[in-house]
C-alpha cells in the first residue's frame, strides 16, 4: 500500500510496504481505508524536522515513521475489533499513533465516530478539531456575557473564537500577527488584532482585560504568559497549544494577586465530543465550507504541507483527500 515518510526536514516521499493485518487488530481496534487528513498547526514542527516532544514520539524516531505526522483523520472502517465501528462505516477522529498518511490506518476505536452523510470526507476532517475545542469549551463553564480573547488565529483558534461566540460570549477578540480582519467575523471575532501576543499585551489597557482568555499557539513559553497578563481579575487562562516544552515558567504573582485560575489538558471523551462536533455543524451548517479553505490530493502532500507552514491571511484548514 502507499503511505508517506519524512525522509528530511520539510520534504516527504511516498513509500510502498505491507498494508496492516486484518487478523492481528487488538480490542477495541479499526483498520481504516484513507479517505481524508486534516493538518494540525501541531503537525507542523515535525514537517519542518524539530526533534523533541513532539505529538506521537514515543522515543522512536518518530520523523521517519510511516504516515506521521497526520492524526486528523476520516476513513472507512474495513475491518473492526471495537463494538461501536462496523466494516463501511465511514468515520472521524484520530489516528491514535500520529500516522494517518497512508492508505490503510489502525486507530482506536475509541477515538473514531460516525459522520454525518452529507458532508464530504475533507469536510469532515474539521469535526475532529471541533470536537476538542468543544472539549475545552466544556471545562471553561458558562461564557454567557464574557469577554473573551484568543490568542492565535489558526485553524484552532478561528474555532475557539466561534464556538464561544455561540456560547454566548459578549466580546470574542482574535490576536495573531496573520490579518485575519476578513476571516475573523465569519468565525464571530467581533475585534481581531493584527499583532504579536506581546505587542498586544503590552498595549492592552488595564480596564480591557478578560474574563477568559485562550492560548491556542502553543510551540513557544512566552505566549503562556501573555495569556495571564491579559486575564482580568478572577478571570480563567486555557493553556491549549502544545507544549514543546517540560517547564513553563509565570508569573506567580499575577496568578495570585488577580485571583486567577489556570487550566489546560487534552481532549477526553472523544466519541462523546466527535458526536458533539457532529451536533454543533447541524445548528451551524456554514461551518464546514467557511472552515475548509484548502484541499489538496495525496500526491500533493508535500505542497499541502508547504501551505501549511506559511502565513496567508486565507487559508484556515488545510484537508489532504484520497
Amino acid at each position: 500500500m502507499w503511505g508517506y515518510r519524512l525522509s528530511a526536514p520539510y520534504t516527504f516521499e511516498r513509500i510502498d510496504r505491507e498494508p496492516p493485518d486484518p487478523a492481528a487488530l487488538s480490542d477495541g481496534q479499526v483498520l481504516l481505508h484513507f479517505l481524508a487528513a486534516g493538518i494540525c498547526g501541531s503537525d507542523v514542527p515535525g514537517f519542518r524536522g524539530t526533534q523533541g516532544r513532539l505529538p506521537g514520539d514515543t522515543g522512536r524516531q518518530a520523523a521517519g515513521m510511516p504516515g506521521f505526522p497526520i492524526h486528523e483523520i476520516v476513513g472507512e472502517v474495513a475491518a473492526s475489533a471495537h463494538p461501536a465501528h462496523t466494516v463501511g462505516d465511514r468515520v472521524v477522529g484520530w489516528a491514535s499513533g500520529f500516522d494517518g498518511l497512508q492508505a490503510q490506518v489502525v486507530a482506536d476505536g475509541d477515538g473514531l465516530a460516525r459522520y454525518a452523510d452529507d458532508l464530504t470526507p475533507d469536510r469532515a476532517v474539521g469535526l475532529q478539531p471541533l470536537a476538542c475545542v468543544l472539549y475545552t469549551v466544556e471545562q471553561l463553564g458558562d461564557l454567557t456575557g464574557k469577554r473573551v480573547a484568543v490568542i492565535g488565529q489558526g485553524s484552532i483558534g478561528l474555532l475557539f473564537s466561534h464556538v464561544a461566540k455561540a456560547a454566548g460570549a459578549a466580546h470574542v477578540t482574535g490576536i495573531d500577527p496573520v490579518d485575519r480582519a476578513t476571516l475573523g467575523p465569519l468565525f464571530g471575532v467581533d475585534e481581531a488584532v493584527r499583532a504579536t501576543s506581546d505587542r498586544w499585551i503590552g498595549h492592552l489597557p488595564a480596564d480591557e482585560k478578560f474574563d477568559i482568555v485562550i492560548e491556542a499557539v502553543g510551540h513557544q513559553v512566552a505566549t503562556l504568559g501573555h495569556a495571564i497578563d491579559a486575564a482580568a481579575f478572577g478571570g480563567t487562562v486555557f493553556y491549549f497549544g502544545v507544549a514543546d516544552d517540560d517547564i513553563y515558567p509565570i508569573s506567580i504573582r499575577t496568578m495570585l494577586r488577580n485571583n486567577l485560575t489556570l487550566k489546560s489538558g487534552v481532549t477526553g471523551q472523544r466519541r462523546r465530543m466527535l458526536a458533539a462536533a457532529g451536533d454543533f455543524v447541524r445548528r451551524h451548517p456554514e461551518l464546514p465550507n467557511t472552515y475548509l479553505t484548502h484541499t489538496f490530493a495525496i500526491d500533493d502532500a508535500q505542497a499541502a504541507f508547504e501551505l501549511a507552514c506559511r502565513p496567508d491571511p486565507t487559508r484556515v484548514k488545510i484537508a489532504i483527500g484520497a
